[in-house]
């Protein structure tokens, strides 16, 4: 027979009722043995939960915060990892989506941590700073060398009304197309190698720029612009290559940006461009010696990351447009021509 303690426990059938049993443990749906209803964290270890993702969530965030700390001995992991990465901040949502799952606080308290780190190196890009108007507008575009219909692609850049065009990768072949195309509108060019600038300002000769390849990637101009003389540089660096045993294959690339930082170093007119497909981005450390004394109109003056490459489906920026004592006012790409490279646009002011 059942009987039933009025002290608050109940009392077990046969044995004399030794055993007793707490009367709220029955009403409890969810106990310390994780039956019933989960919970965020238990009683006796409110932080024990999600460990891994927090701890994986403090590494993301250490290695954002030390991007530029990634040795390139090997197989130039650091470059690669400066070259996309805007694109590891998606692992902060799959991480949200583990201490979801996980129902963890530590985690979700330790995510902050990362995104907080991806928003200081970024969040700045998310801005529209772009403005109106702008003295000189200039535009970069690497053509490809495939490129199918190199009129069409002429003409596309013409419309655009800009006052300086400078293009890379033109088969000696092709040439003669874009000077047809772009004749009417730019009565002023010069090509050097695989690079060409057009321009509807008076320009002074050209020469072209070392920078290690054992042919021409890279040239330097004067363009007599309303507001005076700017001397304007087109380049396109060596090309990088994700390979599974060599890794990131980078190194000419470098050797080729301290080459052409060198002639932007030695430049003795004040008001400089660089315009060009640098096959590398802004955070990519083996371009300070030119990041660190040209200026990014994208982000000093864009909307976005501005991402030009692959022209299907853009990851990466390594389409640039720097500039030294000039103000940039506006910054964009353009739609593209048929090129595997979105063309990119700059408005500036002396």
């Amino acid at each position: 027979m059942t009987g039933v303690d009025t002290s608050g426990t109940q009392q077990g059938e046969g044995g004399g009722g030794d055993e007793t049993v707490p009367a709220d443990a029955a009403a409890d749906p969810a106990d310390d043995t994780g039956r019933g209803r989960a919970r965020w964290s238990d009683r006796t270890g409110r932080w024990r939960r999600g460990w891994w993702p927090a701890a994986f969530a403090l590494a993301l965030a250490l290695l954002m915060t030390l991007h530029s700390r990634v040795p390139n001995r090997i197989g130039n992991l650091g470059s690669l990892l400066q070259t996309f990465l805007p694109w590891v901040g998606l692992l902060v949502p799959v991480l949200v989506l583990c201490a979801v799952l996980r129902r963890s606080l530590t985690a979700v308290a330790a995510l902050l941590v990362p995104l907080l780190v991806w928003l200081n190196l970024f969040g700045g890009l998310l801005l529209d700073k772009t403005g109106s108007g702008g003295a000189l507008m200039v535009v970069s575009h690497n053509v490809d060398a495939d490129n199918a219909d190199p009129a069409a692609t002429a003409r596309q850049l013409a419309a655009s009304d800009a006052d300086l065009i400078a293009l890379q990768e033109l088969p000696n072949e092709t040439v003669a197309e874009y000077e047809d195309a772009l004749a009417a509108d730019y009565p002023y060019h010069a090509v050097q190698g695989t690079v060409g600038l057009w321009s509807r300002y008076p320009m002074g000769e050209s020469e072209p720029v070392d920078i290690g390849m054992g042919w021409t990637r890279a040239m330097r101009a004067t363009v007599t612009t309303d507001f005076g003389d700017v001397a304007v540089f087109v380049a396109h660096l060596p090309s990088v290559r994700v390979q599974f045993r060599a890794g990131f294959t980078a190194e000419q690339r470098d050797r080729a940006a301290e080459l052409l930082g060198g002639a932007v170093s030695a430049e003795r007119q004040g008001r400089a461009i660089l315009l060009g497909d640098l096959n590398g981005t802004m955070n990519d450390g083996a371009l300070a010696p030119l990041t660190s004394q040209l200026r990014s109109t994208q982000g000093a003056a864009g909307a976005g990351f501005g991402f030009s490459w692959p022209a299907g489906f853009p990851m990466a920026r390594i389409d640039q447009i720097l500039v030294r004592d000039l103000e940039p006012v506006s910054s964009w790409t353009l739609p593209g021509t048929g090129s595997d490279h979105l063309p990119v646009a700059a408005r500036v002011n002396p």
